[in-house]
């Protein structure tokens, strides 16, 4: 794999990432939480060594409405504290 398939391919998965917090409905949660910034960056590391990005994306896509990110989602611990902000 070259560096610039590499870059792709974690680009994709970010904007996997940010596809699930807006889905699960707690984009504004991540923005506000203390120490956001870190927060983030370890949430898109999570998403970024996942193994399920085609899953995931097919999710995406055929989910309009989820309580909860499937299992495999690496961020879900994540996104459950988040819920609990609203």
């Amino acid at each position: 794999m070259s560096f610039l398939e590499y870059l792709l391919g974690a680009d994709a998965r970010t904007a996997l990432m940010e596809r699930m917090m807006q889905k699960m409905g707690v984009e504004r949660q991540l923005k506000v939480v203390a120490d956001h910034a870190a927060v983030t960056n370890r949430a898109v590391d999570r998403c970024r060594s996942c193994g399920h990005q085609d899953e995931c994306a097919a999710w995406l896509d055929e989910t309009a409405h989820a309580d909860h990110p499937p299992a495999y989602c690496r961020n879900s611990d994540l996104i459950a504290r988040l819920q609990s902000i609203r």
